[in-house]
């Protein structure tokens, strides 16, 4: 594992339909901003084993860690562009995704 820089948070995707997930509490979210941050080394590494449990239990697809913030409202935010698009929805079409509603994110 790389060094720890920054709180991190685990997305992968969802196996049957590509929807990008984050691990929660209590599984797997659609919403980043409920994801558990590690704060530590420790913890960024058993995050990442979690996520390739799922990866090997079939759940999931591309677990990987993610560098985030902490955004002024106290959510995690990604720090790098293409998880900031990730937790956004498809875009190429704005009708479709979790841009197309203004409603929670759900969970699976």
């Amino acid at each position: 594992m790389a060094k720890f820089k920054h709180p991190q948070i685990l997305i992968a995707n969802h196996l049957l339909d590509g929807e990008v997930l984050f691990m929660g509490k209590a599984g797997w979210l659609r919403d980043h901003r409920a994801a558990v941050v590690a704060t530590s080394e420790a913890e960024a590494e058993a995050l990442l084993a979690l996520g390739k449990a799922e990866l090997a239990a079939n759940k999931v697809v591309d677990a990987y860690l993610v560098d985030i913030a902490i955004s002024p409202d106290g959510h995690p935010e990604p720090i790098h562009y293409r998880e900031k698009l990730r937790t956004l929805g498809p875009s190429v079409r704005l009708d479709l995704g979790k841009q197309a509603t203004n409603t929670e994110f759900g969970d699976i």
